[in-house]
């Protein structure tokens, strides 16, 4: 015979003593009107009961949740730009011929409101990218990209990144650029069109790291001004940019 789970040999028991309790307060008072009063009573706050917990308790708990995993998912990123994607945004946006278009909107305020960040991130959503392949040295960031290929895999087995999907799809396009610079004996004697190739894998990664970028940005603003502070003095699209305070 299939045994009872504990949840089942719980409930039933706790059903036993309900209707041990029930029986022993007739035997003393002798008065099933007030059970029968209090009983119903209780089996219609029941109802009341359901709806604070699942509609407005649950609510509350899976919001702060929410919260928590998305400051979770935020230290990843900021690991990920602090670690791979500041330089890497850099080296692509220094061969990108036509950067000075955006790069002066690229250059986040602290006065900044929603709508300049809205109006900005519209702009980025149209402008057309590019990486100048023949300028690109290709065995420097093929070096340096596999050396930070062991940080790369360590985040994609993050399972904290499966409710981020942009952020995921950022980290496919790095690491598959990785691997396609890695598995080239040669870097130096390709083919015209295996250069191009590779200029859309570069085009690909860079096209998501520039809106992932500009979309910690934001959070940082909000939320961490001192780490805004940095990530400004550090900003790979300003010129001008210094981490020394001035």
């Amino acid at each position: 015979m299939k045994r009872f789970s504990w949840q089942t040999l719980l409930g039933l028991s706790l059903i036993v003593l309900s209707i041990v309790f029930y029986l022993l307060h007739y035997a003393i008072f002798r008065d099933p009107h007030h059970i029968f009063i209090y009983l119903i009573g209780d089996i219609a706050f029941v109802f009341v009961e359901v709806l604070l917990v699942t509609l407005i308790i649950h609510r509350l708990l899976s919001e702060r949740e929410k919260r928590t995993r998305l400051e979770k998912l935020n230290m990843v990123i900021g690991a990920f730009f602090s670690e791979v994607g500041t330089r890497l945004l850099a080296y692509f946006s220094d061969f990108d011929p036509k950067l000075d278009k955006i790069r002066k909107e690229l250059i986040v305020a602290n006065d900044w409101s929603e709508h300049e960040f809205s109006s900005v991130s519209k702009r980025l959503k149209n402008y057309d990218y590019g990486v100048e392949i023949q300028k690109v040295e290709l065995e420097d960031l093929a070096n340096y990209l596999t050396g930070k290929r062991d940080f790369l895999l360590r985040l994609l087995e993050n399972p904290t990144l499966l409710e981020h999907e942009s952020f995921t799809e950022l980290l496919r396009a790095v690491f598959h650029l990785t691997e396609e610079l890695a598995n080239r004996e040669d870097l130096t004697q390709l083919p015209d069109t295996d250069y191009q190739h590779l200029a859309g894998d570069m085009k690909r990664a860079y096209v998501l790291l520039v809106h992932q970028w500009f979309d910690y940005m934001k959070y940082l603003k909000d939320s961490y001004p001192y780490l805004f502070s940095l990530a400004m003095r550090a900003n790979p699209f300003d010129q001008d940019a210094s981490p020394i305070v001035k």
